[in-house]
């Protein structure tokens, strides 16, 4: 009996099966992997990567996030966070989770990403271990560490601030600073057990300040005068008005409670009435309380939208800023829809009320104004490089929306320097910066936020920014400041 007919039949049938393995193998490790990496169900999406190198963070040519060996044999990598703190809100943390960027990017980081693996399949298969890249953000870090310390100085003990700084020609982020924050080190995979805890306790913060949720990105604050160029904006489109217009900025008596609506001063453009840009320059309560009522709430909401009001801004992939609002109703503690009323449509004119806002949504709004209206949409990550330096990420600027006429964005610009040059915010005159002050009350016995929103240079806009502080006071002095000195490291060349 002839035995090579069916030996190279189960040969033949052998190498089929071990190529359909390889093909699986591929398919699994390659195009299927950030699926199944990426499922719900998969609680070792994080846990796996203790043990591989990891991808640094770096940012203006610093190494800010890197990976060392621990000489341990779980985990074999631990994570260095320089400055961490300072850095925390853009790069968040790494330790059997993850959040900002370090979750944004773990596929790339930890070097599975099909980016990476579609290209090394083989050393996957044969087991080598994965190398993950390397990021660069688009943050200024000496600029980032001159707004944390700016911030953790001005805030009152036991309050907060965040600062954003955004490029209104790309939406790159320069600076999202937040006070107080936490140190990513301490729940880094090498503290172990010490970190496990660690990181419980700063999860479980009872109160007001929560070290996990950055002041900058991920925290809504009432956005006081500030939101005044939102209401502009909208009343310019809306009501058929220009900064020439004459506006009244006598006394507004609320049509619900029949109370005033105070101005801060009656003097000047306060007086009476005044073109648009004076009662701007001097923040009038009454003039945008009652444009406010001209337009209507449900205006006023759609309007602020196309600012970015009402959705979170995805910064990165996962990682999305924190929703702002200008609410047409609200739900009480039982449950029951209240709708915004008139009194409370002039006070959300002026940005108090319900409307709340992240210093992010704020700079976008200034980034609108310096922008001849066009917004784009804000980014960290500049790009992500392999280990052989080999480009596998690069952002492309895209738009987020046109929030106003190119006209309508130049007048604003203009009501913004007169601010500066003449209204509330003289104090800021030699900063190179113009923009809006916002002072607004948080109930009985709770600190002010006190906001500057703007663009530099002053005459020439490149950068938008927001800066939010809490305590006593308004926010030409305890917010534009903070706002000058980190707008000045901004624009050093």
């Amino acid at each position: 009996m002839n035995m090579d007919k069916p030996i190279r039949r189960v040969a033949i049938f052998g190498l089929l099966l071990f190529f359909g393995l390889m093909a699986q193998v591929n398919y699994v490790q390659g195009s299927q992997a950030d699926n199944l990496r990426n499922d719900s169900n998969n609680h070792r999406q994080y846990s796996d990567l203790f043990n591989s190198p990891r991808g640094t963070i770096s940012a203006g040519g610093e190494v800010l996030v890197s990976s060392e060996e621990t000489h341990k044999d779980n985990p074999k990598y631990g994570r260095i966070y320089k400055d961490g703190p300072v850095f925390a809100p853009v790069t968040g943390y790494f330790n059997g989770n993850a959040t900002q960027v370090e979750r944004a990017y773990n596929s790339l980081l930890g070097g599975k990403d099909k980016r990476i693996t579609q290209q090394r399949w083989f050393d996957t298969f044969i087991g080598k271990k994965p190398v993950g890249a390397n990021l660069e953000l688009t943050i200024n870090p000496k600029a980032q560490r001159v707004a944390y310390e700016r911030l953790k100085g001005q805030t009152a003990e036991g309050r907060r601030g965040g600062a954003v700084v955004i490029d209104v020609r790309t939406g790159a982020v320069q600076v999202a600073a937040s006070w107080p924050s936490f140190d990513p080190n301490e729940v880094a995979p090498q503290t172990g057990d010490k970190g496990v805890k660690r990181l419980a306790e700063l999860d479980g913060a009872t109160g007001v300040l929560k070290p996990l949720v950055d002041n900058a990105l991920s925290q809504t604050f009432p956005p006081g005068s500030s939101f005044k160029s939102v209401t502009t904006a909208v009343g310019m489109q809306d009501l058929n008005i220009n900064s020439s217009t004459t506006v009244n900025t006598g006394q507004l008596i609320l049509p619900e409670s029949g109370r005033p609506l105070p101005n801060s001063h009656d003097s000047g453009s306060c007086a009476g009435s005044a073109p648009l840009k004076g009662a701007f320059a001097e923040s009038c309560n009454t003039s945008f309380g009652k444009m406010a009522l001209d337009l209507g709430i449900q205006q006023l909401h759609d309007g602020a939208k196309k600012f970015g009001f009402g959705e979170r801004v995805n910064l990165e992939p996962d990682m999305p800023a924190a929703k702002s609002e200008v609410p047409v109703s609200v739900q009480d503690a039982s449950g029951k829809t209240i709708p915004t009323g008139k009194d409370g449509t002039a006070r959300s004119g002026i940005g108090q009320e319900n409307v709340r806002a992240t210093p992010l949504q704020m700079a976008m709004v200034a980034a609108a104004i310096a922008n001849k209206g066009k917004i784009m949409n804000p980014y960290v990550v500049q790009r992500a490089r392999a280990k052989d330096q080999s480009e596998v990420y690069s952002a492309s600027p895209k738009p987020y929306g046109q929030a106003m006429t190119g006209d309508q964005a130049s007048q604003l610009e203009d009501m913004m320097r007169a601010v500066v040059s003449e209204g509330t915010a003289k104090n800021l005159q030699s900063a190179n910066i113009a923009g809006k002050t916002g002072t607004a009350e948080q109930g009985a016995g709770i600190p002010n936020s006190r906001w500057f929103v703007g663009f530099g240079p002053f005459d020439n806009p490149r950068y938008a920014f927001a800066v939010v502080t809490e305590g006593s006071g308004d926010g030409a002095t305890n917010a534009g400041p903070v706002a000058a000195a980190i707008m000045a490291q901004v624009l050093k060349k």
